[in-house]
């Protein structure tokens, strides 16, 4: 009796610690869009959430896929000691908030130069809009 109340007590944790750790590597985010900057209004949004493969954003699976290779570093800042190109390449403007595989993310995308560029195309089309100076 005592061995069966042990390995039903192991197995509780075992499952418990299971399920805390396909929490922790979830993928949910949240992106918001602005066509012509942050001061043009309300934002586009879109949802994605990974394992099903779901949310508002066109073609989910494709950007799960993506995520699941590169992961949180798509949405490292550029370091403020990069020497970038002084490119415009539009007004866009896009956020990205939530986790990838459980890492917390705050990111905030624009076109105002070569560097920030690069890092756009980086995510675009399946993760953000393609971007480029509008008129």
């Amino acid at each position: 009796m005592r061995f069966a109340v042990v390995g039903a007590v192991a197995a509780a944790v075992l499952v418990a610690c299971g399920a805390g750790s396909a929490q922790t590597t979830s993928t949910a985010l949240t992106i918001a869009y602005w066509e012509n900057g942050t001061g043009s209004g309300e934002p586009e949004r879109w949802t994605l959430r990974c394992n099903p493969a779901r949310g508002t954003l066109a073609r989910p699976a494709v950007a799960c896929r993506r995520l699941a290779t590169a992961g949180a570093r798509l949405f490292t800042p550029v370091p403020s000691s990069a020497i970038c190109t002084q490119i415009y390449g539009g007004p866009q403007v896009a956020r990205v908030t939530g986790s990838v595989k459980g890492k917390r993310v705050w990111a905030t995308f624009s076109r105002q130069d070569g560097c920030n560029i690069s890092r756009w195309d980086g995510v675009s089309p399946w993760l953000l809009p393609r971007g480029g100076v509008t008129r």
